[in-house]
C-alpha cells in the first residue's frame, strides 16, 4: 500500500492515502514503521490536522474527504460526526438514530476507512468497550483505550 504520508503517533504509526483534494484513507500501523514526509499540500494538511488532534483532543479535524461506501455506512459514518470529543454513544443507540441494527452499526465502524477524523472509536458496547477495526482484542482496542483517554483528559 502506498501512502502519501507516514506520520508517528503515541500508539503507532498511520498511514495517509490522500488525492491532491481530499483525505482518502488513514490505516493504523505497526510502532516499527518508519516515518514518511508528505508528498504534497494535502498530504501536509492532513498530517498538520492528525499532529494538532494528537497534541489536543479538543482540536476539531477539519478536512475535506472522499469515501466510498454503501448508504448505510455513509449514514453511520456521518451519525459518528456528531459525536463529541470525550463522549461515546452505544452501538444500540446509534443504531436506534438510524433506524438499524447495532450488529450493522459495528460493521460500518469496522469499514470506517478514516478513523481518528470519524471518530469511530467514540462507539461503544452496551456493556463495555466493543471492537476496533474489526478486532475484539489485541492492539487494535489499545488504540481505542489510548484514543479514548486522550478525549477525556
Amino acid at each position: 500500500m502506498k501512502y502519501q504520508a507516514i506520520i508517528s503517533a503515541p500508539f503507532g504509526k498511520l498511514g495517509i492515502r490522500c488525492s491532491d483534494t481530499d483525505l482518502l484513507g488513514i490505516e493504523f500501523l505497526p510502532q516499527a514503521t518508519k516515518p514518511q514526509a508528505p508528498t504534497g499540500e494535502m498530504a501536509k494538511t492532513i498530517c498538520q490536522e492528525l499532529d494538532a488532534y494528537l497534541a489536543d483532543p479538543q482540536h476539531e479535524i477539519d478536512l475535506p474527504f472522499e469515501l466510498g461506501g454503501t448508504h448505510h455506512q455513509c449514514n453511520v459514518w456521518q451519525a459518528m460526526l456528531a459525536i463529541p470529543s470525550g463522549q461515546t454513544q452505544s452501538y444500540g443507540e446509534l443504531a436506534a438514530k438510524l433506524g438499524s441494527s447495532a450488529q450493522a452499526v459495528g460493521q460500518a465502524c469496522g469499514s470506517n476507512p478514516i478513523p481518528i477524523v470519524i471518530p469511530c472509536h467514540r462507539v461503544v458496547g452496551k456493556s463495555g468497550l466493543g471492537g476496533f477495526m474489526n478486532h475484539a482484542e489485541g492492539d487494535a482496542l489499545d488504540i481505542k483505550r489510548w484514543l479514548l483517554a486522550h478525549e477525556r483528559r
